[in-house]
C-alpha cells in the first residue's frame, strides 16, 4: 500500500489465493467424505433442509475448481484494487 493506494496485482493475488485455498479445503472435505455432513450441519444452522447431495471426488475436477476460483478471485481483486485507486483520486 502506497499512501491511500493499493497495488491491484497484490489485491488480486490475495483474494485469488484466499478463494483458491477455501475451495482446496472444500475439495479435501469431498475427498475425505466429510462434505455432506458439513453441508447438512450448515443448512441445519439456518433452519433449512439440505437439498444438495455431494458427488464423488474427482482429482482433475478438484484441480480445475481451485484454478478457476483463483483466476476469478484474482480478477475480482484486481478490479477492486483498480476501482479503489480510481475512487481515492476523486
Amino acid at each position: 500500500m502506497k499512501g491511500n493506494k493499493v497495488v491491484p496485482h497484490t489485491v488480486g493475488l490475495a483474494l485469488g489465493g484466499f478463494v483458491a485455498v477455501m475451495h482446496a479445503v472444500w475439495s479435501l472435505l469431498v475427498y475425505t467424505e466429510l462434505a455432506q455432513g458439513y453441508l447438512d450441519w450448515i443448512f441445519g444452522l439456518h433452519f433449512i433442509e439440505n437439498p444438495y447431495v455431494v458427488g464423488e471426488f474427482n482429482f482433475s475436477t478438484a484441480v480445475i475448481l481451485v484454478v478457476v476460483t483463483f483466476v476469478c478471485g484474482y480478477v475480482v481483486g484486481w478490479v477492486f484494487g483498480t476501482i479503489w485507486n480510481w475512487a481515492r483520486k476523486k
